[in-house]
């Protein structure tokens, strides 16, 4: 089994569209071992996204991701990080496979609905950035 890290973004969060992505997170087969509703503070966002400070869209990633709640996630699956991966679509969901998160649900690149760890490496930072040990299931 293999833990991947996920954000539902406060675009979808807004639209309602959080049960929808729930349950296609489910009907893939991930199981979900965290789930938490929150919203990022600045800190917090600036310190997540900390890997894309020199770039010229941080600031407004950090404007977008502390705009509203998040519902942030720990899934459990074989190959879940591909997996995921693959379930979220390409980053612009203009680009995105028909059925994924993304072509359903983003408005735009930046605005993309949904995050995803893109290695082990990755996920073993972004989940306990979100959530203790002995808080997953």
């Amino acid at each position: 089994m293999q833990r991947t890290f996920a954000i539902i973004k406060p675009d979808a969060v807004a639209k309602g569209f959080t049960g929808q992505i729930l349950a296609m997170i489910e009907g893939a087969g991930f199981k979900i071992v965290g789930m938490r509703k929150t919203r990022l503070s600045k800190a917090q966002a600036e310190g997540f996204y900390a890997v894309h400070k020199e770039r010229p869209f941080f600031g407004g990633l950090v404007a977008f991701m502390t705009e509203g709640p998040v519902v942030v996630l720990a899934l459990e699956k074989e190959n879940a990080i591909a997996d995921w991966r693959a379930l979220m679509g390409a980053t612009n969901p203009a680009n995105a496979a028909e059925g994924t998160i993304r072509k359903k649900f983003a408005e735009n690149v930046e605005r993309n609905c949904v995050h995803g760890s893109d290695a082990p490496e990755t996920a073993a930072v972004e989940i306990p950035f979100f959530f203790s040990a002995a808080s997953l299931l």
